[in-house]
């Protein structure tokens, strides 16, 4: 059995992050899962509850420094020092750039990105406390992609990941390492109950009006038909969690690597064609 962990996650209500915390409850380790809003702890506690789990739920805003510092201070006070940190809280924005406001666009890295930043700045001195520490940030495929009508989402990712990479330099001096999570579509809520669409996505007079219904309904169809299992990350969480000397860049399921490798290594003009092609073309 691998030796127990003191966990911290965040966005745990639904998702991956909830997902996330169940497992790595199951599998012995003591799971601090907070999230945004407590009001929807139901599903996580129902979920462990049939695992016959513990785990720890707190309030925990990612964009509010106040409620992060209120975390810090119980986790020290309560455990003394830090094993994990899961950035996982997330949306995904949905909308053509010029459908989207500025404020959509801020509020996108608020918490994808800044957030981030804002929980491991707080966390820092408590994982530093553990040689070896972790800190896992959940990023996605569009980390290293770019695909029509995600320009904002993927531009918090891509930030995320430039700053995961720094930060992973930087903390190597002090035993605490940085990796990635980057998997593609799963069927979870981050793109149902917690995807946000851009302020004029349903605008008729918008000139993308047509495209982005097209795009939507591509979208959430092939979502609704995914297979792919979403324990899988968590799996691979629990996997990297207890490794010594796990890679930086983490990607889960075959397609994404494919997708990864293709992006990495073919011309750009070829990535560009297939984009357009499969998702432009038909509403032309």
């Amino acid at each position: 059995m691998s030796e127990q962990k003191k966990v911290l996650i965040t966005g745990c209500s639904s998702g991956f992050g909830l997902i996330i915390a169940t497992h790595l409850a199951s599998c012995g380790h003591k799971v601090i899962a907070t999230m945004r809003n407590l009001e929807k702890e139901g599903d996580l506690l129902e979920t462990a509850k049939d695992l016959q789990v513990d785990l720890e739920t707190l309030h925990l805003d990612v964009t509010d420094n106040n409620s992060i510092s209120v975390v810090k201070e119980h986790i020290a006070s309560k455990y003394g020092n830090l094993d994990v940190l899961i950035n996982n809280a997330g949306f995904g924005m949905a909308g053509f750039f010029e459908d989207l406001t500025e404020n959509d666009i801020r509020e996108q890295m608020e918490t994808n990105f800044f957030g981030v930043q804002n929980v491991t700045r707080q966390m820092l001195p408590l994982l530093k406390q553990k040689t070896g520490s972790k800190i896992i940030n959940i990023s996605s495929v569009s980390g290293f992609t770019a695909s029509p009508s995600f320009s904002a989402y993927c531009a918090s990712k891509w930030a995320l990941e430039a700053f995961s990479e720094s930060l992973r330099f930087e903390l190597r001096f002090f035993g605490v390492d940085v990796l990635l999570i980057e998997p593609g579509s799963y069927k979870t809520k981050i793109f149902f109950e917690n995807a946000r669409l851009a302020t004029n996505f349903y605008n008729k007079e918008s000139q993308y009006y047509q495209l982005s219904q097209h795009l939507k309904n591509t979208i959430d169809s092939s979502i609704s038909k995914n297979t792919k299992d979403p324990q899988d990350i968590a799996r691979l969480t629990e996997k990297l969690i207890n490794q010594k000397n796990p890679p930086f860049r983490n990607i889960p399921d075959l397609s994404s690597k494919l997708i990864y490798v293709f992006r990495k290594y073919s011309p750009f003009w070829l990535y560009s064609w297939i984009i357009e092609k499969a998702m432009l073309r038909k509403c032309k």
